[in-house]
């Protein structure tokens, strides 16, 4: 081996060229571009995760996502890891070996929340719709009548299909029942209005990267009172160490006590994101991704692409257009991707091949990439 180059040798061929990425413009499913005070944010000055500075930073963050979420609860943290370690964090916390859990299973999201559960040794239940449908209000009062679940988990927005779940009367049901509410928002969090005490919400999650435009890699988690009770009252010890949210809990509490080392760079992203969210204000900002959510789908029926979820549960922070007959949803994807630098998704499960899926989330809801998305379509769909 030459010592002299130790990045290449014969052996081993490493790559060492410049990282040079294209100026993506990211309209899928997430992740969302992200303001450049995000950006600042991220790169700014390293301090450690016990430092007097980013404790404070800590209650900073925590207020601002109890805000976001129009919440009071004291236990509201960013998670260290992605969307899907908060939504297994609630599991792993909330549900104990026997407990029977009922799912609202009508996309992608439901069937993960089933999965995550039967892992942790739930009895898991069932009450699904199709694909691109949300359940009504008496369809889940009679699951809770019938099944009686220590929790019901449901996705508020199902990001596999574009819907959104009315929340108005479940989580008085599932008082009535003795149920824990545990709510999905990954994909509205920061883009609808999500009112978490308002709706009697126990636990929720999201993730960074889709409206509160910030890199993926930190996960807001909140518990509610009910199940701070369930967590401390456990009768066997949360099977999983990292996400264990009574040893957690200690680090974002008053004790501040050592856990795991924080990612305290993902953290100075998140507070800024979240500063952002704040100086706009929540209800101009979930009118802005109104508005602009419905100049798509105009722009979209105008060229002949439909939509397909009802109007009535429609996400504003991330549509469905079905494609149409004869044209190769990947080929325009493609085409996107290679001729505008526009990113948006296909599909999966009973959807796959038949919708593309394009995210109006936070920083990119704006109405001149509605205009540019909508451009681009069009000659995509004629070179298709």
């Amino acid at each position: 081996m030459d010592h002299k180059s130790p990045l290449v040798d014969s052996k081993h061929r490493i790559c060492v060229s410049q990282l040079d990425l294209p100026p993506r413009l990211l309209l899928g499913p997430g992740p969302s571009n992200y303001d450049s005070r995000v950006r600042h944010a991220l790169s700014a000055n390293e301090i450690g995760h016990l430092d007097p500075k980013f404790i404070d930073l800590m209650n900073e963050t925590q207020e601002l996502l109890r805000y976001v979420w129009q919440t009071d609860n004291p236990f509201t943290i960013p998670v260290s890891g992605t969307g899907s370690a908060a939504m297994e964090a609630a599991i792993a916390n909330c549900v104990e070996p026997g407990d029977v859990v009922l799912v609202g299973v009508n996309g992608y999201f439901g069937e993960r929340l089933c999965d995550m559960a039967s892992i942790y040794g739930a009895d898991v239940r069932r009450i699904e719709k199709s694909w691109g449908d949300v359940f009504t209000l008496d369809e889940i009062g009679e699951a809770l009548e019938k099944h009686r679940p220590s929790l019901l988990g449901l996705i508020h927005a199902e990001t596999a299909t574009g819907a959104m779940q009315p929340m108005d009367g479940i989580g008085k049901l599932c008082r009535e029942f003795k149920s824990l509410l545990l709510l999905d928002t990954v994909t509205s969090l920061g883009g609808v209005p999500v009112f978490l005490d308002r709706w009697h919400v126990d636990v929720a999650y999201s993730g960074s990267q889709k409206c509160l435009s910030c890199p993926p890699g930190i996960a807001p988690l909140t518990l509610g009172p009910r199940a701070i009770e369930k967590l401390n009252s456990r009768k066997t010890k949360v099977a999983n160490w990292y996400l264990d949210m009574s040893l957690v809990g200690k680090y974002w509490g008053a004790e501040r006590t050592y856990h795991h080392t924080a990612p305290v760079n993902m953290n100075f992203a998140l507070r800024e994101a979240l500063r952002i969210i704040a100086e706009e204000g929540l209800e101009n900002r979930w009118e802005r991704h109104l508005t602009n959510s419905k100049a798509l789908w105009e722009g979209l029926e105008e060229i002949g692409i439909g939509l397909h979820v009802d109007e009535d549960w429609r996400l504003p922070t991330l549509t469905t257009a079905l494609v149409p007959d004869g044209v190769d949803a990947k080929a325009v994807i493609g085409y996107l991707l290679n001729n505008f630098n526009i990113e948006i998704s296909g599909a999966f499960g009973p959807l796959a091949g038949k919708v593309w899926r394009i995210g109006l989330m936070g920083h990119n809801s704006r109405h001149e990439n509605v205009l540019l998305l909508i451009a681009a379509l069009k000659e995509a769909l004629k070179a298709a």
